[in-house]
């Protein structure tokens, strides 16, 4: 057996294919809770649903903390198989869903309403 090659020079960079890490998981469910988010801020943006709009931003802050989570304990690079790109999506993902859901929120009371008038001036 020749010495001059130890055990760390064999072993693969990347995490196989189809091994699903911790961080991937994580980076998974980042995406995936930020993704529900988007879509609940969409349809509470489209309809007056307040609870729709509280559900999506803890979704995108939840998407926000985990993909933060993964991205900072990721070892390597993009592309090494332990969630780092995902976990961006993530972020970026649970940020959108955030501001989203924030934006539902604060929307003023007339604007809720589709079908009435803001401006009560008479017509001319």
């Amino acid at each position: 057996m020749n010495d001059r090659y130890s055990l760390a020079e064999v072993q693969p960079l990347a995490a196989d294919v189809l091994h699903v890490s911790a961080g991937r998981l994580g980076a998974s469910t980042a995406a995936v809770l930020g993704l529900i988010g988007v879509g609940l801020a969409w349809r509470a943006l489209r309809r007056s649903w307040r609870t729709g709009a509280v559900a999506a931003l803890a979704a995108g802050l939840l998407a926000v903390a985990l993909g933060g989570l993964v991205a900072a304990t990721a070892s390597g690079g993009l592309g090494t198989g332990n969630g780092l790109g995902g976990a961006y999506v993530g972020l970026l993902v649970g940020l959108l869903a955030t501001a989203l859901g924030a934006r539902a929120l604060t929307r003023p009371a007339a604007a809720r309403r589709p079908g009435r008038a803001t401006d009560r001036s008479p017509a001319a």
